[in-house]
């Protein structure tokens, strides 16, 4: 029945279930925000200190740094060891149902979790098995969107992703919030981690419900399959032979086709500058390749130590210690903070390119790191400072970290958060794509953990000057992006790598590079590809497919759309291709779909 119903966008039909797959990819999201948002309020529960922690104090027991660190970081190494593997089980099980293994994999951590008693390494250990699926998913659920939306709708699902995680955060904070009334029971942190495999069930059963990915079938040569697959997802499953259909899937081929010729390089060649030689036509002509690679793990990593995750997996203790009355409806307020800066970083990303706001993200992340590191310091920087007798003191400190604090997360989300993920859609070459996005997305994981693990250890000895480190990385990450990271907006990936084949471009004169036989980056120039409105209408009746977002050549001369931000895909075993992220094409800008 849904296969059979469609809604008109941008001029062409997307079918109903392309829709709810959208809708139900994108709880992978959700579920990796709730995952990272409900550990910072349970770490203040009593019960769960009582139960899990190791130093007795006045108050209760408490964590020792060491174990604490543990506790919240070795989900970050489940969830990297789950992205590694994510690509496998993908390939071997198809999208769908490796999605669903993802979510099983992510329920029995939960449950885990939920039967320890008293030992903190079973806690742990529930975390580290829930990070396996989580990873899974962090690394299936944007490749599988990026394959099956239709183009018209593709840019708003992969970037529901991003917004999802934000609302999952948002969404723990928020149960973190309704449950502390009953803190002393064990009933409070149970009810957090349960809720998370309630969340789940929809994405593991739904997902089975909708269409397989059409490029994973016509990777395998089930043309057919592919054929029924694309005509679902554009509600035209009574007309698999609809001239719509047909063309998607012969861009399709044409595109595989393309990729399988342009082969799969090894790991070797991301790290490791590939020798000339006569017999390969004197090397594999990627320019930059080695340098692309570095500059991608360095922005993911610098992504995580930007301090985000500072706030989000300890802030309610960061806010406890600095007098704050509700640490936990603090936490509220930064997701909330969070959500809604995203929405307005899918507009800057388009708007202003990738340099800028990442350049004035980190500028401005810095300043309001430095004000929180120095009113800590300054009015909390000792036991005396915090104790009882300062609470004025105290409270006009938590004031002025609590606006810190939201106006560093507001610039995040417009601009480290989404963007960093765009960057690893756009900067690499299509031989080693795959394998160097995986690596920069292993960075980012890593940077997590690091985070997560040092950060107990961090705050117990300097306390609030820690914040000073993140001013020094996101310096870094500005002088990085500045002197290193060239601006690809509205190119195509040919495009991208011949400017950075170009030895006059320098990464802070890239803006203005347009490539050769292009009035503009969006526009070739006329008689390369510019037409006549008469040629625009002979060919109105033709549409971009599933395949990529190549623009029409009636389209040349109409204004563009905007490109949302891409996630990480994979090569598929047989063609090396990239199935996800933006795919190549002749110019880069995606138009409307018109048919007659």
């Amino acid at each position: 029945m849904l296969g059979r119903k469609s809604i008109r966008i941008n001029g062409a039909d997307c079918g109903a279930e392309a829709i709810i797959l959208g809708a139900v990819t994108s709880i992978g999201g959700f579920l990796f925000g709730y995952d990272t948002g409900q550990i910072s309020g349970m770490l203040l529960f009593r019960d769960f200190k009582n139960r899990f922690g190791q130093v007795d104090t006045a108050d209760g027991r408490d964590f020792e740094p060491i174990i604490q660190s543990l506790i919240v970081s070795l989900m970050s190494i489940g969830t990297l060891l789950g992205a590694l593997t994510a690509s496998y089980t993908a390939d071997w099980f198809g999208r769908r149902k490796s999605l669903s293994f993802g979510v099983v994999i992510f329920i029995i951590g939960n449950i885990i979790q939920i039967t320890a008693e008293r030992s903190w390494v079973h806690l742990m250990m529930g975390r580290f098995v829930a990070g396996l699926g989580i990873g899974n998913l962090s690394v299936g659920v944007p490749m599988f969107q990026s394959e099956s939306a239709p183009r018209q709708i593709r840019g708003a699902v992969v970037a529901s992703y991003q917004l999802l995680i934000t609302i999952g955060i948002l969404v723990a904070n928020i149960v973190n919030y309704g449950v502390r009334a009953i803190e002393d029971e064990a009933a409070s942190w149970r009810i957090v981690i349960g809720l998370s495999i309630a969340f789940s069930l929809p994405l593991g059963l739904g997902i089975l419900l909708v269409p397989e990915s059409p490029r994973w079938l016509a990777a395998r040569q089930r043309w057919d399959d592919a054929r029924m697959s694309m005509a679902r997802l554009r509600g035209l499953k009574d007309d698999p032979r609809h001239p719509l259909i047909e063309e998607d899937l012969a861009e399709m081929r044409g595109i595989l086709e393309k990729e399988k010729a342009v082969g799969v390089g090894s790991w070797l060649e991301c790290f490791v500058k590939r020798r000339r030689r006569r017999s390969d036509g004197g090397g594999n002509g990627v320019p930059k390749q080695v340098y692309r690679t570095y500059l991608g793990v360095a922005i993911h990593f610098l992504q995580q130590w930007t301090g985000v995750n500072y706030f989000f997996y300890y802030g309610a203790t960061v806010f406890q210690s600095a007098g704050v009355d509700d640490p936990i409806r603090t936490q509220l307020i930064l997701g909330a903070v969070n959500v809604a800066m995203t929405f307005f970083g899918l507009y800057v990303v388009e708007r202003y390119g990738r340099r800028t706001p990442l350049i004035v993200g980190a500028a401005w992340q810095a300043a309001w790191l430095a004000v929180f590191a120095a009113v800590g310091t300054a009015l909390l920087g000792s036991d005396e400072d915090q104790a009882v007798g300062q609470g004025s003191r105290n409270r006009t400190a938590g004031i002025v970290m609590i606006v810190s604090a939201c106006m560093f997360i507001a610039s995040f989300a417009m601009t480290w958060g989404p963007i960093c993920w765009v960057v690893v859609g756009e900067t690499f070459p299509l031989r080693t794509r795959a394998k160097q996005a995986s690596l920069a997305t292993a960075g980012n994981w890593l940077g997590n953990f690091l985070i997560s693990f040092l950060t107990p250890l961090a705050t117990s000895g300097i306390n609030y000057a820690y914040g000073f480190v993140f001013v020094a990385t996101n310096i870094a990450g500005l002088l990085l992006v500045y002197f290193f990271l060239y601006e690809s907006v509205s190119l195509s990936l040919e495009n991208v790598d011949a400017m950075y084949g170009d030895p006059s471009v320098k990464p802070w004169t890239s803006k203005r590079w347009v490539p050769p036989g292009y009035a503009t980056r969006m526009l070739k120039e006329h008689g390369a590809g510019a037409v006549d409105g008469g040629e625009r209408a002979a060919s109105s009746g033709r549409s971009a497919g599933l395949g990529g977002d190549r623009v029409r050549a009636g389209d040349a001369g109409r204004p563009g759309g905007l490109r949302g931000p891409m996630m990480p895909g994979k090569e598929s075993a047989e063609s090396g291709a990239w199935l996800g992220g933006t795919e190549s094409r002749e110019e880069k800008v995606e138009r409307p779909a018109w048919r007659t």
